[in-house]
């Protein structure tokens, strides 16, 4: 909005004759100008620390290879001496997780919960050679991608600026919004003339909008896909998208944890929640039940035990295994490969029998489960890897591009001193009823399903009345003092 209003503000556009798109290209040009100029900080944030993001995957290689890789060995040692070398190094806090090497020169990683001076949601990820049980060191691990310290730091940029769950406000704030100025966009760039389009031979103002809607209409397909990922978990809209899929019965299966000795199924316990399919959540930390310094349970199998039978229900690496919660839970084995091909299998085995009492497989899962997994994983950059990676990058990238260009629109747009023109006011009033009307009860709709996105417009909309009453009364001084001294001409 500009600071100084325009007399075109104060009088209401003539009654329109227009229908359909012509009619509707003025309020959307408005939303998308509005939009861009006082959502565009919140993306460009979330754009920056994404390009970070989607470059931490290689960083944390390079930067933790010393716990992260060692010389391949010709025979990897039982989980049991591995776990009772990291707990002799690391005797504080409890067995959460165990991580067996998940290809040759790994190391294993040892998940310890309750550890002083370790974020309680966190985890302390004890890196142990699986052929000489060395302990290579140890890093604080966050979520079930196992992020070590330098993506966590990262993904709470991204997520929350670190100030906690008020934090999560921008992020959904730039979701909410992202998707909505990308689609205006597209729809008002392939609406315009052809030739409107060109940006070679233009210059000034003509050509940077050239620029700025090429590179829009290029990557919008991929911003919008952003944009509804990543509302999938945020705070408000997120819970929505929960409520949905519960309702709908497509919510993650969860492996019965709660297998008492014997086989017998008992209700769902201790490993409630490690289907979530938040896109860092669950890491085990949860489980701190009292196990044996090898991982064992009293009078009961190992890990290495709890393991063979895992494999033999076909769970290949990567895999996770977690303890039993408690004296009637069981083991749980589970996958933990994001990348393609998908491996989401998970297990649970008896602890005193070694038994497998319950399996879920990924193919199983819901239509929604897996588009939702599917959908989180290639958000962050994990479902392929290096190119996903690059191709999240690109995208943050085009989408600061697209911010900084689009604040020299607004700049060109200005004429003299008055910086950043606003567009007209008064657009909506040449949208008909039989349009005006269904499109009310969509952006209704769509503001409670997403409420920070509805929020904010009612926002914007009682700023933009009052700007324009101030506005009018402005200009009813001005004409009231320009008759005032024409009469005293004629006088």
């Amino acid at each position: 909005m500009s600071a100084e209003p325009e007399t075109a503000d104060a009088s209401p556009p003539p009654a329109p004759a227009r229908r359909g798109w012509p009619a509707l290209r003025p309020l959307v040009l408005r939303l998308h100008f509005y939009a861009g100029v006082f959502i565009a900080p919140f993306l460009l944030v979330a754009a920056f620390s994404g390009l970070l993001y989607a470059a931490s995957f290689q960083a944390e290689k390079i930067v933790y290879a010393e716990e992260l890789r060692v010389p391949e060995g010709e025979r990897e040692l039982p989980l049991r001496d591995q776990i009772a070398a990291a707990r002799a190094a690391h005797p504080e806090g409890e067995l959460s997780a165990v991580r067996p090497s998940p290809e040759p020169g790994a190391t294993t990683r040892v998940l310890l919960a309750g550890v002083d001076g370790i974020d309680p949601e966190h985890t302390l990820a004890v890196f142990v050679d699986p052929y000489t049980a060395e302990v290579r060191g140890s890093l604080e691990q966050y979520g079930s991608t196992g992020a070590l310290p330098l993506r966590t730091w990262i993904d709470k940029l991204h997520r929350d600026l670190h100030l906690g769950q008020p934090g999560r406000l921008y992020s959904e704030l730039a979701a909410s919004w992202l998707w909505v100025i990308a689609a205006g966009g597209l729809l008002l760039w392939f609406t315009r003339r052809r030739a409107q389009r060109a940006v070679r031979g233009t210059t000034g103002r003509r050509r940077a909008l050239g620029l700025h809607g090429t590179v829009g209409a290029w990557v919008a397909v991929g911003l919008i896909f952003l944009s509804a990922t990543g509302l999938t978990w945020s705070t408000y809209a997120g819970q929505n998208v929960t409520e949905l899929r519960t309702s709908l019965g497509q919510l993650t299966p969860e492996v019965d944890a709660g297998a008492a000795a014997g086989g017998e199924h008992a209700e769902h316990g201790g490993h409630a929640g490690h289907g979530a399919d938040g896109g860092d959540g669950g890491d085990g930390a949860g489980h701190v039940h009292d196990h044996g310094v090898d991982g064992s349970t009293p009078g009961g199998i190992d890990l290495d035990t709890a393991l063979a039978a895992a494999r033999s229900e076909g769970l290949t690496n990567p895999v996770e295994i977690l303890p039993p919660a408690d004296a009637s839970s069981a083991y749980v084995v589970r996958q933990i490969q994001r990348s393609w091909p998908e491996k989401q299998d998970a297990v649970a085995v008896d602890p005193s029998s070694g038994v497998v009492t319950d399996v879920v497989r990924f193919e199983d899962f819901p239509v929604l489960a897996k588009l939702s997994r599917w959908g989180i994983d290639l958000h962050t950059g994990i479902l392929f890897g290096l190119p996903n990676q690059i191709l999240l990058g690109s995208l943050a990238l085009s989408l600061m591009f697209l911010i900084v260009w689009g604040y020299r629109l607004w700049w060109l747009r200005g004429r003299g001193s008055a910086f950043g023109r606003p567009l007209p006011r008064g657009a909506w009033r040449a949208v008909p009823l039989s349009l005006g009307l269904p499109l009310l009860a969509v952006v209704a709709l769509v503001g409670w399903f997403v409420p920070l996105l509805g929020l904010s417009l009612l926002a914007f909309l009682a700023v933009d009345i009052v700007l324009g009453a101030l506005a009018r009364r402005r200009a009813g001084r001005a004409g009231e003092g320009e008759g005032e001294r024409a009469g005293a001409v004629r006088g």
